[in-house]
């Protein structure tokens, strides 16, 4: 599922866009099935088919330059769930226009995180732990306790200790934001994550904690949650049973917090 793998399932169904129906494995159905559900719910916010945009923004940060208004233009003409098309039956997708890009960076480390764990549950281990970069997938607690802890990384310094903890288990954690991927241009920070329905990089320094009760679910929606921001944010987690969220923003006026149903897993440092 990697875009930066040419090699990939998913790029060489990217190389096939404008074509016919494409056969694609299990996983990857999957992933993209999940992610269109999501792109509707959202309204655009949440989109896989951002890939286009999202290399002009990787070249941006490399380059200390704002991607040029027309590249960002031409690049959003690829841009649109609508124009990726799944046929259950026949589990195949086609990319409706040529030289259309997925990115699946915003859910699919979170499927690897389930898998992982079921794989891990054939085996008979049902206490576990799987980190898949901002995504955390727990099972069991381990023996003799109520659930996993896990902190969630400040805002403003990130590579100190979390002041913040979780306490779970047979859930999953996702935490987005632009702790490490951004770039300072005019004096604006721009996000890695970009806003499919504007192709421009979120704007400010913030980062958005999801719980869910699968991976998949919280990597997705943690995505989703950035685009959209706090009010309608929200909104999604109210939403969607059995998730709960964190915002943290960074303003003018100080940090603020946002957060929704998450006191039932919240602990303090010591618990």
């Amino acid at each position: 599922m990697s875009d930066y793998n040419p090699r990939s399932e998913l790029m060489s169904l990217c190389q096939r866009a404008g074509g016919p129906p494409v056969p694609v494995s299990e996983d990857l159905f999957q992933v993209l099935t999940r992610s269109q559900a999501l792109a509707e719910r959202t309204d655009g916010a949440f989109d896989i088919t951002v890939g286009p945009v999202v290399r002009l923004w990787r070249r941006a940060r490399r380059q200390h330059e704002m991607p040029a208004a027309d590249e960002l233009a031409h690049a959003r003409e690829f841009v649109g769930h609508e124009k990726l098309r799944l046929d259950p039956r026949a589990r195949t997708a086609q990319l409706l226009k040529k030289g259309m890009l997925l990115d699946l960076g915003g859910i699919a480390k979170g499927y690897a995180a389930d898998q992982a764990l079921a794989i891990l549950k054939k085996h008979g281990i049902t206490s576990a732990l799987v980190v898949a970069g901002g995504e955390v997938a727990v099972s069991a607690p381990p023996p003799g306790r109520k659930g996993w802890r896990i902190g969630i990384a400040p805002l403003e310094s990130p590579d100190r200790p979390p002041t913040r903890f979780l306490l779970l288990h047979d859930a999953a954690v996702s935490t987005s934001g632009d702790a490490e991927q951004y770039v300072e241009l005019g004096g604006k920070r721009y996000s890695h994550i970009v806003d499919p329905r504007t192709g421009i990089g979120l704007v400010g320094h913030s980062s958005v904690t999801v719980v869910a009760p699968d991976a998949t679910t919280s990597d997705g929606m943690a995505t989703a949650v950035s685009v959209l921001g706090p009010e309608q944010g929200l909104e999604l987690v109210r939403s969607t049973p059995g998730t709960a969220a964190l915002i943290l923003q960074v303003t003018k006026q100080g940090p603020r917090a946002f957060e929704l149903n998450l006191s039932p897993y919240a602990v303090s440092a010591k618990d």
